[in-house]
C-alpha cells in the first residue's frame, strides 16, 4: 500500500525495503527541490524497523546505537517511540538529549574516551541518571576523578568477533573493552570505588549475518556465563550490542531476526545458568539488552546524486556523479557494496550500459560502484544509491573542501529539510580571520 504521494504507508512492513520499492517521482521531486547530492530519510520506515525489533525481542531493553545516524530527525522519531539511545562519544550524548530521549535512556559507552569528553558527561546536570560505560580498568579512576556517582556498566571483550568487514568486527579486538578473564575483577574493583555497577556490555561488530550468527550466539553465551558468576552485583541489564546485518544486494534475503532473537534468548540464558548454577533463582537474571543501529535506518534512506559527465573508455564508461567519497564514505573504506538505480522515467527502455560510477574526488577510491549495468546514461540523469540510511550522512566529510549534502526527512509523504547543504562559505568558519590571530 502506498499513500497519495506514493510512498508506502506504515501498513506495508516487509523485512526489508529495497531499492526498487522507492517511488521515483516523488524523489525526483525532492532532488528539484533540494538538490544533488541529498540524502532521504523515510521517518516511516524508521518506526517500523522499530516496531519489528521491538516484536522479535519482546522483554529486552531495546537501544539505538545513534552513531549509524545522528541527524536530529531520526533521533527525535526513534526518542518518541520509547527507544534508548546508545551514544560512542559525548556529542552523541548532547544530540541524544536535545533530541528528547531521558537521562536514564542513554547510555555513554565510551571507547578510550578524550578527557574533554569525560568532563562533559560526567558534569552534566543529569549525569547521575545516565549510565556510563568503562572499557578499561583505569577508566574507573578517571570516572572517579572527576566525581561521578551515578550508574556504571563495564564494557567486555569476549573474544568472539563478527561483522561484514574486517574494519568493524569489534568483538576480538583488543582496543574493545576489557578482558573476559578480568572482567570480574574490574566490576570487584568499580564497586569498591563506590560505583553502582547495574550493567555489563559488549558487541560482536557491525553488519552480522545469518552466517555469522555462531559467533553472535558465542559472544551472548559468553556474557550470560559472566553475568551469572557476578549476579550478587545486582544487574539490571546484559547489553549485546547489536550489528544486525541488513542486505545490501537486491539479491540477498533479509536476515531473519525471529532467528536471531530466538537464538540470542536461548544462548543468553544457557549462559547464565552456567555461569549462575542450574539451581539459581532465575528471577536473579538481569534483563536483556540490545542496541542496533543499521536495522533502524539502512533501509529507510536513499542517496540522490546527480550524473555530470559520461566518458566511455576501452574498458567501461565512466558515469562522474556529483556524489563522492566525502558523501557516502563506505565503498572507499569497506568496499562496501550499495545498489545503484537510475530514477529517469523512461530509463526502462534504454539500452543497458557496464558502468564504473564515480564521484569528483581526486582519489582512485572515489567510486561508488565499479562494473554495474545501468540504462544507457546520461548527463542530468537522476540516480539513486540503496541503503544509505546508516553510515551515510554520518560518515561525510570535506575532503577536497567539498561541502556536506543536504538531508530530507519525509513522513507521510511530507518532506522537510533535516540538514541544510553545507555552502562554500561555510567550510571556513571555524577559521580565525587574519584580523582575530
Amino acid at each position: 500500500m502506498t499513500d497519495g504521494e506514493g510512498w508506502p504507508t506504515s501498513t506495508d512492513n516487509p523485512p526489508v525495503r529495497r531499492l526498487s520499492d522507492w517511488p521515483a517521482e516523488p524523489l525526483r521531486d525532492l532532488a528539484d527541490e533540494y538538490g544533488t547530492p541529498l540524502y532521504v530519510q523515510d521517518l516511516g520506515r524508521v518506526k517500523a524497523n522499530a516496531s519489528r525489533l521491538r516484536e522479535a525481542f519482546p522483554g529486552a531493553d531495546l537501544s539505538y546505537a545513534v552513531k549509524a545516524n545522528a541527524t536530529r530527525a531520526v533521533l527525535e522519531t526513534l526518542a518518541d517511540r520509547g527507544v534508548g539511545a546508545e551514544c560512542a562519544a559525548a556529542g552523541e550524548v548532547k544530540r541524544a538529549l536535545a533530541a528528547g530521549f531521558p537521562a536514564r535512556r542513554v547510555r555513554y559507552t565510551a571507547v578510550n574516551p578524550p578527557a574533554r569528553d569525560l568532563d562533559y558527561v560526567c558534569g552534566l546536570e543529569a549525569a547521575d541518571e545516565l549510565v556510563l560505560t568503562v572499557g578499561a580498568a583505569d577508566t574507573l579512576d578517571r570516572v572517579a576523578e572527576r566525581g561521578f556517582d551515578g550508574r556504571l556498566c563495564v564494557r567486555v571483550n569476549p573474544g568472539v568477533g563478527a561483522g561484514h568487514h574486517a574494519k568493524v568486527s569489534t568483538g576480538a579486538e583488543p582496543k574493545f573493552g576489557v578482558p573476559y578473564d578480568r572482567a570480574a575483577d574490574v566490576v570487584d574493583r568499580a564497586i569498591d570505588h563506590g560505583f553502582e555497577v547495574v550493567g555489563l556490555h559488549a558487541h560482536a561488530g557491525s553488519g552480522i549475518s545469518g552466517d555469522e550468527l555462531s559467533a553472535h550466539r558465542e559472544l551472548v553465551r559468553r556474557m550470560g556465563t559472566l553475568a551469572g558468576e557476578v549476579r550478587d552485583v545486582g544487574l539490571t541489564f546484559v547489553a549485546v550490542g547489536g550489528g544486525f546485518g541488513v542486505p545490501y544486494r537486491g539479491d540477498e534475503p533479509p536476515l531473519d531476526l525471529d532467528a536471531v532473537a530466538t537464538a540470542t534468548r536461548e544462548a543468553y540464558a544457557a549462559g547464565w545458568r552456567e555461569g549462575a548454577g542450574e539451581t539459581a533463582d532465575e528471577s536473579d537474571r538481569a534483563q536483556l539488552a540490545i542496541e542496533p543501529g543499521r536495522y533502524f535506518v539502512a533501509d529507510a534512506g536513499v542517496l540522490l546524486t546527480t550524473v555530470n559527465t559520461v566518458k566511455p573508455t576501452p574498458d567501461t564508461t565512466v558515469v562522474g556523479v556529483d556524489a563522492g567519497m566525502t558523501t557516502l564514505l563506505r565503498p572507499a573504506m569497506y568496499e562496501a557494496y550499495h545498489e545503484l538505480r537510475s530514477l529517469e522515467p523512461g530509463a526502462p527502455r534504454r539500452g543497458r550500459v557496464t558502468c564504473d560510477v564515480s564521484g569528483p574526488i581526486c582519489e582512485t577510491a572515489d567510486v561508488l560502484a565499479r562494473g554495474r549495468s545501468l540504462p544507457d546514461p546520461g548527463r542530468g540523469d537522476l540516480l539513486a544509491v540503496g541503503n544509505a540510511g546508516a553510515y551515510g550522512y554520518e560518515m561525510a566529510g570535506n575532503y577536497n573542501s567539498r561541502p556536506r549534502p543536504a538531508v530530507v526527512a519525509v513522513e507521510h509523504g511530507e518532506a522537510r529539510l533535516a540538514a541544510r547543504r553545507e555552502t562554500l562559505a561555510g567550510l571556513t568558519r571555524l577559521e580565525p580571520k587574519a584580523e582575530d590571530s
